[in-house]
Parts: C-alpha cells; sequence; structure tokens
C-alpha cells in the first residue's frame, strides 16, 4: 500500500488491487488511452512495473513484426512504402499474437489499441478466443490548453518545425473524434476509469490505481 494526499492508502499490488477475489481474477488486463501530451508513455512504463505486466504498444509491436521479418511485418512495410495506412486487420493480427505470447498470461497493458470501434470488436474476439476480460480501460484526460502548452514547448525542445499549433490542435481533434466512441462504449460496460493526467508523475499514477481499484471492486 502507498500513502495518499488524504491519509488513506493506495493499493500497489495486484494482489492488494483485486483484493481476496480469486488467483485468476488477480490477473490485470487493460488498456490505456488518452491524447497526446497527457503522459501516456510514462504511466504505461509505471504500471507495467507496478502490476508486474507488460505494457503492449502498437508501435512496439509494429517494429517487433518489422525487425523479425514476420509475413505480418513484410504487409506493413509493403502498405507504408506506397503512403497507406496499415489496415485493422492487420493490426489487429499483429495484436492477436502478442497477447498469445507466454508473458501476456499474467495480464497485460495495451497502448495504442484500440483505436476505433472495429479494433474494439476485434479485441473482444481475440480475448474471447483466449477465454479473457478486460478487466478495466484508463483514459487520461486532460486540459486542452494544458496539451497544446505542452506539446508545443516539446516540440520546440525537439525541433519539430511540423508541429505547429495549428497541427496539434487538429490531431488532438482526431483524437476525440476516434476515442469518443470508445470510451463511450467501455463506459457502458463499466469498465472505463477516467483520470485527470494533469499533475506530478506520482500523483498521477497513485490516481490511476485508485480509480482502477474503484472500478475493479
Amino acid at each position: 500500500m502507498t500513502d495518499t494526499n488524504d491519509g488513506t492508502t493506495a493499493p500497489t499490488t495486484r494482489r492488494e488491487l483485486h483484493g481476496s477475489r480469486g488467483a485468476e481474477a488477480r490477473v490485470t488486463r487493460l488498456v490505456i488511452m488518452g491524447p497526446q501530451g497527457a503522459g501516456k508513455g510514462t504511466q504505461a512504463a509505471r504500471l507495467a512495473e507496478l502490476f508486474a505486466i507488460p505494457a503492449i504498444s502498437t508501435g512496439d509491436i509494429f517494429r517487433a513484426n518489422i525487425k523479425g521479418g514476420t509475413d505480418l511485418g513484410k504487409l506493413a512495410q509493403e502498405y507504408s512504402a506506397k503512403g497507406e495506412l496499415v489496415p485493422d486487420e492487420v493490426t489487429d493480427s499483429m495484436v492477436r499474437d502478442r497477447l498469445a505470447e507466454d508473458d501476456a498470461k499474467g495480464g497485460f497493458l495495451l497502448d495504442g489499441y484500440p483505436r476505433n470501434a472495429h479494433q474494439v470488436a476485434a479485441l473482444d474476439g481475440i480475448l474471447a478466443d483466449l477465454g479473457w476480460e478486460l478487466d478495466g480501460v484508463i483514459e487520461l484526460a486532460a486540459d486542452r490548453d494544458e496539451l497544446l502548452a505542452r506539446i508545443t514547448k516539446r516540440a520546440e525542445i525537439e525541433g519539430r518545425e511540423d508541429d505547429t499549433p495549428e497541427a496539434i490542435a487538429r490531431r488532438l481533434d482526431i483524437y476525440d473524434e476516434q476515442t469518443a466512441p470508445l470510451t463511450a462504449a467501455y463506459a457502458e460496460r463499466g469498465l472505463l476509469a477516467t483520470v485527470d493526467g494533469i499533475g506530478e508523475v506520482d500523483e498521477v499514477t497513485e490516481r490511476i490505481v485508485q480509480a482502477l481499484a474503484a472500478e475493479l471492486g
């Protein structure tokens, strides 16, 4: 347990998070969502360490398939070489293969998937085939002006001239448009935990763990 700002304690392990539920119920299968600039990658890494589960990002999956020269990796490269988006079906297959690996049997944290309604349904099918269900979906929320300031500052530091305020705003708009139906769907299932992503890294992690404990309880 960790001490919280209000003097109470927050669960810091899967056993504490899930209380006295059975061994299978203590497995943690999560999805994390959040707009650019909300600190999603940082929190995904921290939660993966906290719950002793792999953080699985679609970027990592694509890179592993391409580097490994898999059939799916070659297929993804073909689309990318033509300047085309990789079809959902290819991404779905990569995720299916990754979740079938041994380290995901004890739980996982998906980052960057699902991104649309098709992928939500595909993930449902993948998990059903494995005999699994999601435990929860974390949505990192953040004030738009704060996100714009964060991303703009990062772009200046990294010298990314293409990251204009207009381009950043458009990406945030696209995220909102694409993600709203997903979060609504998961909220209807009672799986969504929306957490304020602004604040010190430790504070945000604490909020997530508390929100999950309440959601899974």
